[in-house]
């Protein structure tokens, strides 16, 4: 059941305002789906009441609807706790929720990155394996924090990974597996400097963005840095961060996504901040500002900001 947004149903609002809806929430992931925009964060609370996830969305960025429990652990049995950082694709029909589950600490625990499906972005999404799609460690990386790119060839790729390691893989057509690389290998590392957590990546003028979270998601210092390649695999050299905290309006700005408008030069950086009165780590909430480039195709210093965005419908 979709319940509309507290005070946003007023249509006299001049921006969307930050947080764009009320609740902690985390790791958003920002998406176009029919003309709408959506936004699939986590719940962010204790790690064992981190069992379900919302959705929200949007025709305009200003105004946005509740989406509630599209997602939760009676449909996926093998996860029980730390449901998070959700990821999601259209591929023709279906929509495709990739999450990660349990913060498994080894092999020997289950867990790790799954996959769900549903006909509606709006859920309900149903366990499209049974199992997780990746469940141990490769490469150092804890399977936790997947971002799924539509290559230019139409391969998708997934990108994941916590415990500042980062591996790419090739995913099978209909999500249920991952593809050997030419080379035959399975997991190929592309860790930039100072990577932690919470990879993303977007094209602009055919070069391939790769950007990430630094420190810890519950300190102040939590932000986001990019790198830019003519490919997906990289090398990806470390340019700089361009989000981060504003000791004037939040800290622990990070683990964030892009929304593009279709076919416009226009970004908006989907992200979570902690409000300056907080101290719990798990009070977070989800924020959009403008995402701008300069002449040299590098992304400018995003400014946080309690105004948010103006509103933008889609055509």
């Amino acid at each position: 059941m979709s319940m509309p947004a507290f005070a946003q149903q007023k249509t006299d609002k001049k921006t969307s305002g930050n947080p764009i809806f009320p609740g902690w929430y985390a790791d958003p992931e920002g998406a176009i789906f029919d003309k709408k925009y959506w936004v699939y964060p986590t719940y962010s609370a204790p790690y064992n009441q981190q069992v379900f996830m919302d959705a929200f969305s949007s025709p305009d960025m200003i105004t946005w609807t509740k989406h509630s429990r599209i997602v939760d652990t009676t449909s996926i049995k093998w996860a029980r706790r730390a449901m998070w950082a959700p990821a999601i694709i259209q591929k023709g029909k279906k929509y495709y929720l990739f999450f990660a589950a349990n913060d498994i600490q080894s092999d020997k625990e289950l867990g790790g990155i799954g996959v769900a499906v549903a006909d509606n972005p709006a859920g309900p999404f149903k366990d499209l394996l049974g199992k997780p799609l990746i469940d141990k460690f490769h490469n150092g990386a804890q399977p936790i924090d997947q971002f799924v790119f539509k290559d230019k060839d139409g391969q998708y790729y997934m990108m994941y990974g916590g415990w500042r390691h980062c591996n790419i893989v090739r995913l099978k057509d209909d999500f249920t597996g991952i593809l050997p690389f030419p080379d035959g290998t399975m997991f190929r590392e592309i860790t930039p400097k100072g990577y932690v957590e919470g990879p993303f990546m977007f094209m602009r003028n055919n070069k391939y963005y790769f950007m990430w979270s630094e420190g810890g998601w519950t300190g102040p210092n939590y932000s986001v840095a990019y790198a830019v390649s003519d490919s997906p695999f990289g090398p990806f050299e470390r340019v700089g961060k361009i989000l981060q905290q504003d000791p004037a309006v939040a800290t622990g700005a990070g683990h964030h996504s892009v929304i593009q408008v279709p076919g416009k030069d226009e970004w908006y950086i989907v992200y979570h901040r902690r409000p300056l009165s907080e101290t719990d780590g798990n009070h977070r909430e989800t924020c959009i500002d403008r995402m701008e480039f300069d002449e040299n195709g590098g992304i400018k210093p995003v400014k946080i900001t309690f105004e948010g965005v103006l509103p933008r419908k889609l055509r």
